[in-house]
C-alpha cells in the first residue's frame, strides 16, 4: 500500500476497534488507538506474512509485548483474512478466541502475551533461532513505554545486542501515558533513547503516528549491521479521536453511545478526506 492508502486503512481500523470495544464494553482504547499506525505500516507494507499460510516458516514474526492493546491487532488480522471478520463481534465474549490479550489459538498470533516485560525476551529467542537456522525472517516486538520499567526488558535488550541480532526490531509505543498517569510521574524513563543506545541498539526516533516516517524507518532496517534496531515511536494516546487524545483516563475507557458516535464521525471525516485526496491525484 502507498502512504495515503495506509493512512486510510489506519482510520478504518480505528473505527473497527472502537466498535468492538463499545460492543464488548471492555478494552484498552487509548493504547490501541496510539499503536494503530505502527501496526498498519507493519502488516500492510513491511512484514512478510501470509493469511493463507499463517505458519509459513519464513514469515516475519510479530510479538505484541504490550498485549493489552490487542484490539487494533484483532481488527487488522481479521481485515487481512487470518480469521473471519464476523468473529470480531465475539471479542471478549464467553468462549471466544478473541480475548483481551493475544491468544495463539488465533491464526497470526505467535505467542500469548500480556504480562508486561516478556515479549522482547521471546523475540530475542526467535531472532537467534532465525540466525542459527539460516532463515531470512525478522522479528518485530511492540512494547509499551510504561513497560520499560520492567527489568526483564533490559535483560533482553542486553542479550539482543550481545548476539548481534540485526534481524530484531523493537518498537516502543511512546505515548507517555499509562494507567495511573504520565510515565515520567510513575517511573521516569528519560533519557530513553540514550539508555537503549547504551545497551548497544541502533535507535531511530520518529513520530509514530506519521505513516511516511514509519514506513521510511521500517524500510531502512537493518540500518546498522550487527545491531538490533529500536524504533522510538513517539505517539499520541487516543490518536484519531480528538476528545481521547492525551487523556490518561482513556487507557481502558469504554466509549459510551454518544462518544462512539462522535468518534466514528471524526474518523469517517478523516477517511473520506483521504479518499478524496487520492481520487484527486
Amino acid at each position: 500500500m502507498e502512504i495515503r492508502e495506509l493512512q486510510a486503512k489506519a482510520a478504518q481500523i480505528r473505527m473497527d476497534l472502537l466498535t468492538i470495544i463499545h460492543r464488548a464494553k471492555t478494552g484498552h482504547t487509548g493504547g490501541s488507538l496510539s499503536n494503530t499506525d505502527i501496526l498498519t505500516a507493519l502488516y500492510y507494507r513491511i512484514m512478510k506474512v501470509d493469511p493463507n499460510n499463517p505458519k509459513w516458516e519464513n514469515r516475519d514474526r510479530f510479538i505484541a509485548s504490550k498485549g493489552h492493546s490487542v484490539e487494533s491487532l484483532w481488527c487488522i488480522l481479521a481485515d487481512l483474512g487470518f480469521f473471519p471478520k464476523e468473529e470480531l463481534k465475539t471479542y471478549s465474549g464467553f468462549g471466544t478466541r478473541l480475548i483481551g490479550h493475544p491468544n495463539n489459538k488465533v491464526p497470526g498470533i505467535e505467542m500469548n502475551t500480556g504480562a508486561l516485560g516478556h515479549g522482547l525476551a521471546i523475540s530475542v529467542g526467535m531472532a537467534i533461532a532465525a540466525k542459527r537456522d539460516g532463515r531470512p525472517y525478522r522479528v518485530f516486538c511492540l512494547m509499551g513505554d510504561g513497560e520499560q520499567a520492567e527489568g526483564s526488558v533490559w535483560e533482553a535488550a542486553m542479550a539482543g545486542a550481545h548476539y548481534k541480532l540485526d534481524n530484531l526490531i523493537g518498537i516502543i509505543d511512546r505515548n507517555r501515558l499509562q494507567i495511573s498517569g504520565t510515565t515520567e510521574e510513575v517511573m521516569g524513563l528519560e533519557p530513553l533513547d540514550e539508555k537503549w543506545t547504551a545497551f548497544g541498539w541502533n535507535v531511530v526516533s520518529i513520530d509514530g503516528n506519521d505513516m511516511a516516517a514509519l514506513v521510511e524507518a521500517f524500510e531502512a532496517i537493518p540500518a546498522a549491521a550487527g545491531k538490533p534496531t529500536l524504533i522510538m515511536a513517539n505517539t499520541v494516546k487516543g490518536k484519531g479521536v480528538s476528545f481521547a487524545e492525551n487523556a490518561a483516563k482513556w487507557h481502558h475507557h469504554v466509549p459510551n453511545d454518544e462518544e462512539l458516535r462522535k468518534a466514528l464521525e471524526e474518523l469517517d471525516t478523516q477517511l473520506q478526506a483521504l479518499r478524496a485526496e487520492g481520487t484527486a491525484i
